[in-house]
């Protein structure tokens, strides 16, 4: 991965963490002079403790300079403490966040989501989503292959939908759950076939309605949006990684046409297939 990593807290030195932990801090608040993106982690009883001034000072500094901020769980209110959240929609972890709502009251906070993505600042939940948040990251800075890579080397999912809730209370027992994640890895197979809400219902042994409800339980996602998202990932890695053509590309991910294909690029990601193998092909 092209980035080079410093951690940083208001003064060098060994920092005391919870449950015993501490943490050696290399470098002080000098280090977001020259950062393109600061990471905020979480900490402990954040409604009671405010950040020193000049963490707040430097964090506005650097967002001043161009850099991305992106906050960590209850990192959000570090991040709030700075005025730059005011007007805008940000999560924190759900234990939190009407503590983060009563505080910042300027804040848009969305505790149902796994994060959000501001632009230039970002929010995530908990420690998990911010997993979630980086993979985002990297899926936007390097392309998905990239971000792919990262999630199998930390065995994660390689792409939770932002929108997806935090806290949904067990309604689906294990067995079914298990079953579910099967047929979303059997459809991951076959994205170049047809594929239908029946054929994932009948695949999951359950009635369509079932299957839908329970499967934006799971994913954030109805059946039919996480196959065509999977589809366009499946589109966007064969244009990082291969010379094949859009047409091609457009029959192997399950898209039908170059047309089609083009089509659902610009409305979820915003640009062109052509443009998008410009900014990100591997050169393989």
């Amino acid at each position: 991965m092209p980035y080079e990593v410093r951690v940083c807290g208001a003064a060098p030195g060994p920092v005391t963490g919870g449950d015993g932990l501490s943490y050696s801090v290399a470098h002080g608040l000098e280090a977001l002079a020259w950062a393109d993106l600061v990471f905020i982690p979480g900490y402990r009883l954040p409604d009671r403790e405010d950040p020193p001034r000049a963490v707040i000072d430097a964090l506005v500094a650097a967002h001043e300079r161009g850099a991305r901020l992106a906050a960590i769980s209850t990192g959000a209110f570090a991040l709030a403490a700075t005025g730059l959240l005011d007007g805008r929609r940000a999560t924190t972890h759900w234990h939190y966040a009407r503590e983060l709502a009563a505080k910042y009251p300027l804040v848009r906070v969305d505790e149902n989501v796994l994060f959000v993505d501001e632009g230039s600042v970002l929010t995530s939940a908990g420690a998990a989503s911010g997993i979630d948040l980086c993979l985002h990251i990297l899926r936007g800075d390097l392309g998905v292959a990239a971000s792919n890579h990262a999630a199998r080397r930390l065995v994660a999912a390689p792409y939770r939908s932002g929108g997806q809730a935090q806290y949904v209370p067990r309604s689906v027992s294990e067995p079914l759950g298990e079953r579910f994640a099967a047929t979303r890895e059997w459809a991951l197979h076959r994205l170049g076939d047809p594929l239908t809400l029946e054929m994932l219902a009948q695949r999951a042994a359950v009635s369509p309605r079932t299957f839908s409800r329970r499967f934006v339980e799971d994913t954030g996602y109805t059946p039919m949006q996480w196959v065509m998202r999977a589809r366009i990932d499946l589109a966007r890695e064969l244009l990082e990684r291969s010379q094949r053509s859009v047409e091609q590309i457009a029959a192997d991910a399950g898209l039908g046409t170059a047309a089609n294909l083009r089509l659902h690029f610009q409305r979820v990601l915003g640009t062109t297939p052509s443009e998008y193998r410009r900014t990100f092909a591997s050169g393989e």
